[in-house]
């Protein structure tokens, strides 16, 4: 009796003693190139133990022993993993780098751990009604994504209800800086958005999902990923695209991003469009197509004549727009980056679009003084070759330098170099 009454009280100890936390510390090095790297997100694929896979306590620690949070994510979109003889997970590390003068490299030790992570402020994602959903970092709203459900009962409804895009808010949270529904000028053109209107599918059928006339449009599917952390907020959503038939022609899967850096809102756009329609050809014009970004309303209607445009070959008058003319292919094309610069009550904004090599080309630009810019491209798909795509967006106060807009363009095309050592 004596022996098992020992017995339940040692299983009962060891069933209540804390488990050892697992951790595993990963030697880092990064190059910064031949740019200056400052508050510069930073990431690096590392195979990873199961049972710290989705470890939420990573922190950061330079050769002088500071300390700062990373954040693990599962691959981001479009991200190539390599095939690996383990059973180790893969998963992407993110940080972001403080300083490292162009031409110099660091050391650092990323340390993983199952222990609790410390309380920090960070991102967290905010459901709401209606397949809508609020990134947030600590209380501070960041990003809205409006993926309502299709509702075409009335002329009004379904002209809210027709896209799917994402508002994006100032950097202190007070409001959304970019255009919903309705509006006096060019309703159709939303906040963070992407699409074409000049669309041939199938058998020759045409739509446009840019202004989505004639049953075509644009609905959420489902939510796919999420991820938030101090690092970043993420999620992926599947939209599909619908011809006149109103049927799915394509699928895309849209995933953005927001880094938490000082000084402004750094959000990347990815994107995967595939067929379900045999052979696609996206194609449009410079104002109707594309990955296109539409500043609030209130610019078209009040500040439309304080708009700036900066450019890589110099800073435009106010007012002074550029398009991209058939006529003639070569100007307002391929642009790296383009920064449009606008008053919005009463503050001046600089959001900068910088673009990528590896998007499809030629990348032909557009620019209004009533706050929407962007570019298209001709592209042609089907079932085995998706159409794919990043952009990055930077959104600060004040006027911007373009020399500023031209580091931030480095850090996405050509960014730091990591290695595990």
């Amino acid at each position: 009796m004596i022996r098992r009454v020992f017995w339940t009280v040692l299983s009962g100890l060891l069933l209540a003693a804390p488990v050892a936390a697992e951790s595993k510390t990963y030697p880092l090095a990064v190059a910064a190139g031949d740019t200056d790297r400052t508050n510069t997100p930073v990431k690096v694929l590392l195979w990873v133990p199961p049972e710290l896979a989705k470890a939420e306590n990573v922190l950061i620690e330079d050769a002088a022993g500071k300390k700062w949070p990373g954040q693990l994510t599962p691959p981001g979109l479009l991200v190539h993993v390599p095939r690996a003889n383990t059973t180790d997970e893969p998963r992407e590390l993110h940080f972001i780098l403080p300083s490292l003068k162009a031409g110099n490299s660091a050391v650092f030790k990323a340390i993983i751990s199952t222990d609790a992570p410390t309380k920090t402020e960070s991102f967290t994602w905010k459901e709401l009604p209606d397949q809508t959903a609020e990134l947030q970092f600590g209380k501070r709203p960041v990003l809205l994504y409006m993926g309502l459900a299709y509702d075409e009962s009335s002329k009004d409804k379904r002209d809210v209800t027709y896209k799917v895009f994402h508002h994006l808010y100032d950097p202190d949270g007070e409001r959304q800086v970019t255009q919903g529904s309705g509006g006096k000028l060019d309703p159709h053109h939303r906040g963070i958005y992407y699409g074409f209107n000049q669309i041939t599918h199938g058998d020759g059928k045409k739509c446009d999902t840019w202004h989505c006339t004639n049953g075509a449009h644009q609905s959420h599917q489902k939510f796919l990923s999420r991820e938030a952390g101090p690092v970043l907020g993420r999620h992926r959503v599947e939209i599909g695209w619908h011809g006149q038939d109103k049927k799915i022609f394509a699928v895309e899967q849209r995933e953005l991003t927001v880094y938490h850096v000082p000084g402004g809102q750094l959000v990347e756009f990815r994107s995967r469009l595939t067929s379900k329609d045999g052979k696609i050809k996206l194609d449009g014009d410079p104002q109707h197509a594309g990955f296109q970004f539409r500043a609030n309303g209130e610019v078209a209607e009040k500040t439309a004549k304080q708009t700036i445009y900066i450019r890589p070959d110099g800073v435009g008058k106010p007012g002074e727009t550029r398009n991209w003319d058939a006529k003639k292919p070569d100007d307002h094309a391929n642009l790296p980056w383009n920064a449009m610069s606008f008053v919005l009550n009463d503050q001046r904004y600089t959001i900068a679009y910088l673009d990528r090599p590896t998007n499809p080309k030629p990348a032909r630009f557009s620019e209004r003084d009533y706050g929407r810019f962007g570019s298209y491209f001709v592209q042609e798909m089907d079932e085995k070759k998706p159409c794919d795509v990043a952009y990055r967006l930077w959104l600060q106060k004040g006027e911007m330098k373009g020399t500023d807009v031209a580091v931030l363009d480095a850090d996405f095309v050509k960014p730091p170099q990591v290695t595990v050592k």
